[in-house]
């Protein structure tokens, strides 16, 4: 396969939510009551709702810096590449880089929707929830259509008003909506609890809406070393999907729901194969215990519910079969410090060729297996033979690629703005 003749849809990418972004879609009467993002005297900006901030962008923006400027300080838009917040440049990004889909998980709500479960007045934070949701639906997505997969928060401390907003997004035509992966960790019930999820489970099995369960929320299930450095949280967290899988696997809620469908975004796969034979291995050997998966084998459950997402796996291509290469999903993370950006097309096939993977199995994992487990016919906008890598990528020629330091990035910001 040639290189402009992929097509990649990216099931995981990330937006930095632009400061407007409640104006157009919070009921008048509560529009002073909206989260604001609010630049500090040092400069930086964090989202503030009910005297609460959220966490700093940090690593979430650090695209178009040279990887020695990276960390875990503060940042602020005129420090980032404007494709991370703004909707027109983050297309001609994707064009560069020739995604053709993207689904771009939240930023300063976070991915189990904590910053609005951990405000005080609760039918205020839900309000504003939903219109994070219609803002990233109805604006967000909706400006380029054919170009994003919309994902959607859920009010998880209400399981009742989280079922009502899985349906709601799902009658305007969203496919997933974003989950803790251990929500137990935010002071919720777990996935054991099968009493308080069923209205969940049952909505999203009878929309065929997606849990998405990015890595991050539950990095809190390790307890580290004191001392550790952060080296440990980022390398480590793709681990914490073990206990995810564990939790619903054997909690019952794969069994329960057969129509339960679960993304392990950004969770990588080598972990797969491992725990999968751990868990055929348990299931035979440990019978004392009294299990009963009706005859199925617990990967064979794992299979049919779950979509494995990576961003870079060499290793564990080599054994997709043992994962199963119809479940495997390529995902890019833009504007995150693990992107692949301008040169993802590259990126991938190089791995991908490298590990074995013939062409019908590329196009499996780079775009048919997601668009196939999120029901979606990427070609309803943009015909096939303008969806390649080359298409795309003629159409934004012009994507300046220059990597800047974040200082340089404030300059540009303020030359742009001075004369706008």
């Amino acid at each position: 396969m040639n290189v402009e003749d992929l097509i990649l849809v990216s099931i995981d990418d990330h937006v930095v939510e632009p400061r407007d972004m409640f104006d157009n879609h919070v009921p008048a009467k509560y529009k002073d009551q909206a989260p604001k993002s609010i630049m500090d005297e040092n400069g930086y900006e964090k989202w503030w709702f009910q005297g609460v901030a959220s966490a700093s962008s940090s690593l979430n923006a650090v695209v178009g810096w040279p990887n020695e400027e990276w960390g875990m300080n503060p940042s602020t838009f005129a420090e980032m590449r404007p494709g991370s917040y703004n909707i027109h440049e983050r297309v001609r990004d994707m064009d560069r880089n020739g995604i053709l889909a993207s689904m771009c998980f939240p930023s300063f709500a976070g991915f189990s929707a904590r910053f609005f479960q951990e405000a005080e007045d609760k039918d205020l934070a839900l309000i504003m929830l939903k219109a994070y949701n219609d803002w990233h639906i109805d604006e967000w997505a909706a400006t380029y259509p054919g170009r994003f997969i919309p994902i959607a928060l859920g009010p998880v401390w209400n399981p009742e008003e989280l079922a009502k907003e899985v349906r709601r997004v799902a009658a305007k035509g969203v496919k997933a909506v974003t989950m803790p992966e251990l929500p137990h960790i935010q002071g919720l019930p777990s996935y054991h609890d099968l009493e308080y999820w069923d209205p969940f489970f049952r909505a999203v099995s009878e929309t065929g809406v997606v849990m998405c369960l990015h890595i991050g929320q539950g990095f809190g299930a390790i307890k580290m070393a004191p001392d550790a450095p952060i080296d440990n949280m980022i390398i480590l967290a793709t681990q914490v999907s073990t206990f995810a899988a564990q939790d619903l696997l054997w909690g019952g809620a794969m069994t329960k729901y057969p129509d339960l469908k679960i993304a392990w975004s950004e969770a990588g796969i080598g972990w797969i194969p491992f725990y999968l034979d751990r868990c055929d291995r348990h299931y035979t050997n440990q019978k004392w215990l009294g299990h009963d998966l009706g005859g199925k084998l617990p990967s064979d459950i794992f299979r049919e519910h779950s979509l494995a997402c990576y961003v870079t796996d060499p290793t564990a291509l080599k054994v997709r079969h043992d994962i199963g290469v119809d479940i495997i999903a390529w995902e890019c993370d833009y504007p995150h410090s693990d992107s692949i950006w301008p040169n993802a097309p590259e990126f991938v096939l190089d791995e991908m060729q490298g590990s074995g993977v013939p062409d019908d199995e590329i196009n499996k994992i780079t775009w048919q297996n997601t668009c196939r487990f999120f029901d979606i016919d990427p070609f309803a906008v943009i015909p096939k033979e303008q969806a390649t890598v080359g298409a795309l990528r003629a159409q934004s020629p012009d994507v300046d690629t220059t990597i800047r330091s974040k200082h340089e990035w404030r300059e540009l910001y303020a030359q742009n703005h001075a004369s706008s």
